[in-house]
């Protein structure tokens, strides 16, 4: 008997790259994507696992795996696949050797995105099949038919999760590995060359495969179709599947397994045998507006929303008119973003509100520069966007415009994406100043290494990438290395390198504080002898609250010893009190 174990979609999601045999694995960490690659991790006696600098060569990568002839996939969040555009939509065109699988996973609601982008839209425009499960179980399983699919196709496939699903448990039955035999690498340049006499003889050939596909997607296993109330049917895919079979128990519903080609035929069969046709899908109307334009009367968007999670209150309400009796939940108290206690962006971010600096932001856990009471970071795009922006800046409105601008990006992201854009600075003759975050890590994701922390995905020892050597090479002349808790030193270094009339680099360095395991040092306010000036509290440490009598007091379940209170009070009111181990 098969053993069966509950597992987050994410953690099934690598089990079924494992159970498929997957042999090479690429990503960069988005959440919710990122615990796939450290879940697969445990299986690398089988698979080989990496964290690449960015989704563009993670796809490349697969891409090339493929081609030798071995599953391969890829990972990555929604926005991530934006980055992977380019190697994604002509990959379309070549086709496969062995499977390729890229994992893409949405966010509806926005719980740690930028954007709520839909996959499905994007894979449309591509032409690329797109898989999506609806629990752990399907995210397992669906993954071999991913690759099965994709072999028998000739056709890249991505395999769609969201927010909901992968994070996420439910039961899952192991298997065991498949054993895969690599296919043997055949020259093929009509088919692997993308010049455009090829392209254009293999975007004939993809219209085929996808017609064909679109065929068999009418009888594939993993689009099924449950009859029972004639009265309502719905068609569904993913996460929401379960929101409907929750609120409409009795409803009939055809479930797809498989959400780009559609099973038309499956579809108007369905359709034709219920009186009423609902399509519940979250984010953009992708099922239905296809549906609707084969003639086929269907009800969606005009009660259900574009935007965020769906829920099966949110449905019963919608659908059958019912407010559900529910209790309200209790209402938390408001918290806002903030920096951790410790964190060195905070520090670096105290210096440059005080000298009244807009920072161009980055993604990262730096983008809280933004909030009160730091309100330093005036914008947050993309990846490696901050120091585009601050260039483009500087070209529309002159080098004066931006000395009281700095770009700030995180060490990671600067790696993924920012390098290009120093590059670009540099070449272009422009000004500026970039300040590398560098606390060691991908931070926001969960601590993920990078190719300038020294070691690999598999916690092998690896070449760390020296960032003021690579700067230099760059042809950045005026690179400056600062600890991120020297303010003294910091805030003298960012005002002489502002006022340079061409780029220069910064790098705050200091470890992420949730890095270091071991016991911090502590620190206390002698409250006698304190003034109330408030000084300590302008950066924001939630470590810090002034009780009511004005006095500050310092909660040591929280304090990491970073030392930031200490030297921005001014009276010595603030001391160590306990040594770190």
């Amino acid at each position: 008997m098969a053993e069966k174990v509950l597992m987050l979609g994410n953690e099934a999601i690598a089990r079924g790259a494992y159970e498929a045999g997957v042999k090479v694995s690429s990503a960069y960490p988005g959440t919710p994507s990122t615990e796939i690659s450290e879940f697969l991790v445990q299986y690398k006696e089988d698979v080989y696992e990496e964290w690449a600098p960015n989704e563009k060569v993670a796809a490349e990568v697969a891409v090339g795996a493929s081609l030798a002839g071995v599953r391969a996939m890829a990972c990555m969040k929604h926005v991530g696949l934006n980055v992977a555009a380019d190697p994604l939509y002509s990959v379309s065109y070549m086709g496969v050797n062995g499977g390729l699988v890229l994992v893409v996973a949405d966010d509806p609601g926005l719980y740690s995105s930028q954007n709520e982008q839909d996959t499905r839209m994007v894979a449309r425009a591509a032409q690329i099949p797109v898989i999506e499960p609806s629990d752990s179980a399907e995210a397992k399983d669906f993954f071999r038919t991913a690759f099965e699919l994709s072999e028998q196709f000739d056709r890249p496939f991505i395999f769609r999760t969201t927010t909901r699903l992968a994070h996420s448990q439910g039961l899952v039955e192991l298997r065991d590995r498949t054993k895969v035999e690599d296919r043997p690498y055949e020259k093929n340049i009509r088919k692997h060359v993308m010049m455009p006499v090829n392209a254009q003889y293999r975007h004939r050939e993809i219209e085929k495969r996808n017609q064909e596909l679109a065929e068999a997607a009418n009888t594939l296993a993993i689009n099924t179709v449950e009859i029972l109330d004639t009265r309502i049917g719905v068609i569904t895919s993913g996460i929401p599947y379960q929101y409907v079979k929750e609120a409409l128990p009795g409803a009939s519903v055809l479930k797809l397994g498989m959400v780009n080609p559609l099973p038309r035929k499956l579809i108007e069969d369905f359709a034709s045998r219920v009186e009423k046709l609902y399509i519940v899908e979250e984010l953009d109307p992708v099922i239905e507006e296809q549906v609707k334009s084969w003639g086929i009367q269907a009800v969606g968007k005009e009660i259900l929303t574009v935007q965020g999670e769906y829920s099966a209150n949110m449905l019963r309400r919608a659908i059958l008119g019912e407010e559900p009796d529910v209790q309200a939940p209790a209402q938390a108290p408001g918290r806002p973003p903030i920096l951790c206690p410790g964190c060195p962006h905070r520090s670096v971010y105290h210096v440059l509100h005080k000298l009244k600096l807009h920072a161009a932001g980055d993604i990262g856990c730096y983008t809280l520069g933004a909030v009160a009471p730091l309100s330093v970071v005036d914008t947050t795009m993309c990846m490696g966007s901050s120091i585009s922006t601050l260039h483009g800046m500087e070209k529309a409105k002159g080098t004066d415009y931006i000395k009281n601008w700095v770009a700030v990006i995180g060490d990671s992201t600067f790696l993924h994406t920012g390098v290009n854009s120093l590059m670009n600075m540099v070449y272009n003759h422009a000004a500026g100043t970039v300040m590398i975050l560098d606390n060691s890590t991908t931070g926001m994701t969960g601590h993920q290494d990078h190719a300038a922390t020294g070691k690999t995905l598999q916690g092998d020892p690896a070449c760390a990438i020296d960032l003021v050597q690579l700067c230099h090479a760059l042809g950045v002349k005026n690179v400056s290395v600062v600890n991120a808790f020297d303010i003294a030193l910091l805030e003298k270094t960012v005002k002489e390198e502002t006022a340079r009339e061409e780029v220069s680099v910064i790098i705050a360095q200091s470890p992420c504080v949730l890095l270091d395991k071991s016991k911090k040092p502590l620190y206390k306010v002698r409250e006698a002898q304190c003034k109330k000036c408030g000084a300590c509290m302008k950066p924001g440490c939630p470590a810090m609250t002034k009780q009511e009598n004005g006095v500050i007091r310092i909660d040591d379940t929280m304090c990491t010893g970073c030392g930031l209170c200490a030297d921005l009070c001014k009276f010595g009111c603030i001391e160590l009190v306990k040594a770190g181990e």
